[in-house]
């Protein structure tokens, strides 16, 4: 049996998230860091200012007085390996590490990209194939790869590193893109609303070297294209029909090498219901609910469920 009433924490570069799994079931808080209009982020020192302020108000929101919490959970790293590191992570795992000393309960960590693997799986309703090897792309701001997942009694499961972005990330060619477009920080919602009033269908190739793909592309596509007086929500779509080629390209190169294997895709890039239907379609492939597609502390607290097992 899992553990029950796990508290998780996620402190990203974007989403400041508390998440208590109870029962089977989800509750959570988040709050977007603020980035000022015209701006693609926050400076390191900037975000953990903002989560320090944040976090309180979250976990006051999540957790009413006297609710027990059985283990606490945060993510400690962007990914597994060696030398991922970012300081915004440092405040969910200093206040996570606080709770767990405050209520004598125990603590564990995971990294940002095991949180969303998770949590997609979660909100997939698939947790089962945590017992099997499968494929997960992460397609967000600050990452666009695909691992490789296997069970492991340790830690859950563990990745290794199959195909990536050379160069631009998903999340940053939609946030750059729709800077162009003057749309707001983050700009995947507004990008693809733009995206669905375009009646047009472009022939795209891919960049690829092996199964990595390259997306600065895209943005420089984009860029002419404004300059020529294309219609914004033709040049949304190009876009978002870009990333969607290119992710279709690296699965099929890696299920050619390593077999027929399940797929998922997590991260906010994977929100998007246009990639979301056409990759379903074509592989069976599992996506979380946008709630659960975008950064969240939901995939740390159901590991730190599954990790006291």
């Amino acid at each position: 049996m899992h553990v029950n009433n796990t508290l998780g924490i996620d402190t990203s570069n974007y989403t400041t998230s508390a998440a208590l799994f109870q029962n089977g079931e989800i509750r959570q808080e988040k709050m977007l860091l603020p980035v000022k209009p015209g701006e693609l982020g926050l400076r390191q020192s900037d975000a953990v200012f903002h989560h320090v302020q944040q976090l309180p108000v979250l976990l006051e929101a999540l957790l009413p007085s006297r609710q027990p919490i059985a283990a606490v959970g945060a993510s400690s790293r962007p990914r597994d390996l060696e030398g991922s590191y970012m300081p915004c992570f440092t405040v969910g795992f200093g206040t996570a590490k606080a709770i767990s000393r405050a209520l004598g309960v125990p603590m564990v960590t995971f990294s940002h990209q095991a949180g969303h693997i998770a949590a997609a799986l979660y909100s997939a309703g698939k947790l089962s194939l945590l017992q099997e090897k499968f494929i997960a792309f992460h397609v967000s701001g600050g990452t666009t790869e695909a691992v490789l997942v296997t069970p492991d009694e340790k830690s859950v499961f563990r990745t290794e590193l199959l195909a990536q972005s050379l160069d631009l990330k998903g999340g940053q060619a939609v946030d750059r893109v729709g800077a162009m477009l003057g749309l707001s920080f983050p700009a995947g919602k507004e990008l693809e609303r733009l995206a669905q009033q375009a009646d047009i269908r472009y022939k795209i190739k891919p960049s690829l070297k092996g199964a990595d793909c390259s997306l600065s592309g895209i943005e420089n596509k984009c860029r002419d294209m404004l300059q020529m007086g294309k219609p914004k929500e033709e040049i949304a779509s190009y876009c978002l029909q870009s990333i969607l080629v290119a992710l279709n390209a690296m699965a099929e190169e890696l299920l050619k090498r390593y077999g027929e294997l399940p797929l998922l895709f997590a991260g906010g890039v994977m929100s998007n219901g246009m990639i979301r239907r056409v990759l379903t379609e074509k592989y069976g492939a599992y996506f979380a609910e946008p709630a659960f597609s975008a950064d969240n502390a939901a995939g740390i607290a159901v590991l730190t469920s599954l990790k006291g097992e």
